[in-house]
């Protein structure tokens, strides 16, 4: 999967997540990249650094005491989402990794129980009744069920959103 930070033509910045660049360039054409804030489809990649990992600790100094060079950028939030005031951004600087990977997991949990809740489970015939939806021959509502990879792309080729249930930890054992 690749990450990208993403801008809209409102200048809203927001993150998005491809499994590889022809995937975000076919949604992008098909205006199905579109900005969670505005709406606006009109959306193209933001300059990102490259996320370069090392074998060395983390020097765990709040960002006052590091050196310029060192310290966060205040106008980027924790999320990616929106932009946040400069005391927002260096208070989220400071939520060890652990904290934040707890509160991740949490809203998935979270995401992942409303839409079981909220939507009706139709097995292994998810892609053929996810076509009957689009095509007007069932009624809309929301479903998940299973569906293989390749059928997963074709509906997605047709134009139809499909969105993977988040895995969870306690779902490998």
């Amino acid at each position: 999967m690749i990450r990208y930070t993403l801008v809209c033509e409102a200048a809203h910045s927001f993150e998005g997540w491809f499994r590889n660049s022809e995937d975000f360039e076919g949604q992008c054409a098909r205006r199905l990249v579109t900005c969670p804030a505005c709406g606006s489809a009109e959306v193209r990649k933001a300059l990102m650094a490259p996320a370069v990992a090392t074998s060395r600790k983390k020097d765990n100094r709040p960002p006052e005491q590091l050196p310029a060079a060192e310290a966060p950028s205040a106008n980027v939030s924790a999320s990616g989402q929106m932009p946040v005031s400069d005391a927002g951004a260096q208070s989220a600087a400071l939520i060890p990794n652990d904290l934040r990977q707890k509160e991740v997991l949490e809203a998935l949990r979270l995401i992942r129980s409303h839409i079981l809740e909220t939507s009706e489970n139709v097995g292994s015939g998810f892609a053929d009744e996810a076509r009957k939806i689009h095509y007007g021959e069932a009624e809309q509502r929301s479903i998940y069920g299973q569906t293989t990879p390749a059928d997963a792309q074709e509906l997605m080729e047709e134009g139809i959103a499909v969105v993977p249930l988040p895995s969870l930890p306690e779902d490998k054992n």
